[in-house]
């Protein structure tokens, strides 16, 4: 073009759509607030306090479509264009962005709009046909394919639960508790995404998975794992609504098969310019096939069903919390010490500092059993856990810009350490467990 734009680099490493369902909401609601690359962002608080900005909007809008939040970079300039309807340059950079990201209705709409402005200067006219040449050349393309990857490891001091005596019960006996405690599981995934809009404000999602996990000295999280998932991302009376989909088949080294699915419905709405609130509700139904190694497997064949609560509150452009509730009834084949209901509870408060974004997360969950399972005693089982959770995240391209330019590959490292208290003694333990992993995701057109 011989008029010169500002135009930002475009990354494609985010999708336009939410491309995760209910339980990514909050921390996709997290990404908004998170521009925090260097001293000189601005952050979403900022921009909540100086709206009309307009030099403050654009560097804002620049930034964010930088990071990959194309969606965020739309909708700041949409605001200006409403706020400033006679800035040309506005409406250029927007169209420049929407051209880019596939969305032509609405750029054909602005396009339009602005043919029929009177005060277009010659060289703002021919810039606008150029976008409307390379608009109509422009094959439409529905569909957005996108993949990540990911990998780690977790080191875990008490992977078999043992408890804090080191006894157990068993048919109402007590014995020694002697599994080992120290272990380290590899992982890895891959996803494969395919999503395309439906209509004005709802867009469909199509994921396919696989993860490997190698445990080194015991068996139980050596398995292979494929998954499905089928997601509708819409808005109904002011409020984003994401009915979703899973089945899920994982093969396990030396214990049987097992199948899941899953289906449920999860939303978000804000109220104010500080707070959003969320919902959800899931339905699950899982199969275990018995083989030579367990002729018991489907003895745990169950389905449930579960509710979940949150509130997210910014509290200034460093700082966000969030708040947790959830319940879910589990009913198993072999009722006794497989049926229980659960509740819980969570904390969290989350740190967005320039040099990195850390999450630090307390719950509580409460889990009582119905029938009592006699194998190891006749008491019917009730626990109570506390866990502890704090994580770093940090843009490997904020260390290294040769080696990850677009800050699209991601380093994340997580310690967790979990009380157990219960009436049986087999379950009353501590666990910790440190986790390292990296992922990356691009798009693929």
């Amino acid at each position: 073009m011989k008029k010169k734009i500002d135009l930002i680099s475009f990354t494609f490493m985010n999708l336009n759509t939410n491309k995760l369902i209910f339980f990514f909401i909050s921390t996709l609601l997290l990404v908004t607030t998170f521009a925090v690359s260097s001293e000189k962002n601005i952050t979403y608080m900022q921009i909540l306090q100086k709206p009309n900005d307009l030099d403050l909007n654009l560097k804002y809008a620049q930034q964010q479509g930088k990071m990959g939040n194309f969606k965020q970079t739309i909708s700041t300039l949409e605001r200006l264009n409403m706020l400033y309807p006679d800035n040309t340059e506005i409406k250029l950079y927007l169209l420049s962005v929407l051209v880019q990201v596939d969305s032509p209705e609405k750029a054909s709409t602005i396009i339009e709009e602005m043919k029929l402005r009177r005060d277009l200067s010659s060289e703002d006219l021919e810039t606008l046909q150029e976008i409307e040449e390379e608009l109509k050349d422009r094959e439409p393309s529905l569909w957005t394919f996108a993949a990540d990857f990911s990998t780690g490891a977790i080191f875990s001091e008490n992977v078999n639960s043992v408890s804090s005596s080191k006894l157990k019960e068993s048919s109402g006996v007590r014995e020694a508790f002697n599994s080992p405690k120290f272990d380290r599981t590899l992982s890895g995934s891959m996803g494969l995404s395919a999503s395309r809009p439906v209509g004005e404000e709802s867009s469909l999602l199509i994921n396919l998975s696989h993860t490997s996990s190698e445990q080194y000295f015991e068996t139980d999280d050596d398995f292979q794992s494929y998954g499905l998932t089928l997601g509708l991302d819409t808005v109904f009376l002011g409020q984003s609504i994401s009915p979703y989909f899973i089945v899920n088949k994982s093969d396990y080294q030396t214990d049987a098969d097992s199948f899941s699915k899953m289906y449920g419905l999860g939303g978000f709405f804000s109220v104010g310019e500080r707070n959003s609130f969320s919902y959800g509700w899931s339905y699950s139904n899982s199969k275990g096939n018995d083989n030579t190694m367990d002729s018991s497997a489907n003895e745990t064949n169950s389905s449930g069903h579960g509710l979940t609560l949150g509130h997210d509150f910014i509290v200034n452009e460093l700082i966000t919390t969030n708040i947790s509730l959830g319940y879910s009834d589990s009913d198993a084949r072999v009722d006794a010490g497989n049926d229980y209901e659960n509740y819980d509870i969570g904390f969290g408060i989350n740190f967005a500092f320039p040099w990195a974004f850390i999450a630090v997360s307390n719950s509580m969950s409460f889990n009582d059993y119905k029938i009592a399972d006699t194998s190891v005693n006749s008491t019917i089982r009730s626990d109570f856990t506390n866990t502890f959770d704090i994580s770093l995240t940090k843009a490997i391209g904020d260390l290294f810009p040769n080696i990850d330019p677009n800050r699209s590959l991601f380093i994340n490292m997580s310690f967790e350490k979990l009380y157990s208290d219960a009436n049986i003694v087999n379950y009353d333990y501590i666990a910790d467990s440190f986790s390292l992993s990296f992922s990356k995701a691009l798009k693929l057109n």
